[in-house]
């Protein structure tokens, strides 16, 4: 157990470096971008107002209040300091919300599109590759090429087709929004069911694409599985073959299990262009709302929000596949 615990350090050490830097960068990145956030803010607040005076007191007040007028190293200082206390800082677009406000709003609503589509996509588009390389004929001949369409168009574009077939010109479903303008959220029967038509379309642009990809994914790694030695030698030495099947399947599916953690932790990423298409207020909308406008703190929070869970989902399937995989193992033996 020494040798496990001593790699669980390394993996530890290794991620905190990677989490210091990916700090670092998302806060020196966003400020890279051509043009003053400032100055978008005060476009939009001085439009018709001709005293340059007070144009020039707004800019000079807007750039002390969100620290632009100090160095830069001395704002990253503060930023530091500010996420040390658990705040991301002021949001400039959206002045005076707080970003962790903007985030904790958001988040909710990205992951009841996420977390459902990754999830049934991921068992659904497994499940249907899994049996394409088994059962093959004719199934695996309209199952595969199905899948290949689906998987090879961008999610923003199959959310545009859906948007303009579903929405516009069939008018199945609402073109966009979490629900009705006229509704204030509340827990009534009414306003779930607003939100369930709402999110029925940004749900089914991300699952249908998950689906697709899961199904090649799988059914190519069971067909390698299928025609390993290991099933040859089992089939002569005369072992069942449902318990090959077994056997071939559970291996089968470790990359995809590989997979589907990683997307877990990015799932608060959000399906970027899938949200804006159906304006749709999850965190992808945000970060492109951060971005035209320059609003650094906002696009710090998001990209920051999306890199700690990637980064603990990455360290959570380390540590299970260093109790589970036999090969970690025998490399932690091996440097003990």
């Amino acid at each position: 157990m020494g040798h496990y615990f001593r790699y669980l350090g390394q993996k530890t050490i290794w991620y905190l470096i990677t989490l210091v830097i990916a700090v670092a960068l998302n806060f020196f990145l966003p400020r890279m971008i051509e043009g003053n956030p400032v100055s978008v803010i005060l476009g939009n607040l001085t439009t018709g107002m001709s005293d340059t005076n007070s144009q020039k007191k707004i800019f000079e007040t807007f750039n002390k209040e969100f620290g632009l007028d100090k160095p830069l190293i001395e704002q990253f200082g503060l930023y530091l300091g500010g996420l040390f206390q658990g705040d991301m800082g002021t949001s400039f677009t959206q002045y005076p919300r707080k970003v962790n406000d903007i985030l904790a709003a958001a988040v909710p609503w990205t992951l009841a599109i996420q977390l459902p589509a990754i999830i049934i996509g991921w068992f659904l588009g497994n499940i249907l590759g899994a049996y394409a390389a088994y059962k093959k004929g004719v199934f695996d001949k309209v199952l595969f090429p199905l899948s290949m369409f689906i998987n090879s168009i961008p999610p923003f574009a199959f959310s545009i087709i859906l948007l303009y077939l579903f929405a516009i010109q069939w008018k199945v479903f609402p073109t966009g929004n979490a629900y009705s303008f006229q509704m204030i959220p509340s827990m009534s029967w009414a306003f779930i069911s607003s939100v369930l038509y709402h999110w029925t379309l940004p749900f089914l642009s991300v699952l249908l694409v998950w689906i697709g990809g899961q199904a090649i994914g799988m059914r190519s790694m069971a067909i390698y599985e299928l025609n390993a030695d290991y099933v040859l030698y089992s089939k002569l030495m005369g072992v069942k073959e449902r318990k090959i099947v077994r056997y071939v399947f559970r291996n089968a599916v470790l990359p995809q299990v590989t997979g589907l953690a990683v997307s877990l932790g990015t799932m608060v990423g959000g399906a970027l262009v899938t949200e804006i298409v159906f304006s749709y207020p999850g965190i992808g909308t945000y970060m492109f709302k951060g971005i035209s406008g320059l609003d650094y703190p906002l696009i710090s929070g998001c990209t920051l929000l999306i890199t700690i869970g990637v980064l603990i989902a990455n360290f959570v399937l380390e540590v299970i596949y260093g109790l589970i995989d036999p090969r970690i193992k025998a490399s932690q033996l091996g440097e003990g």
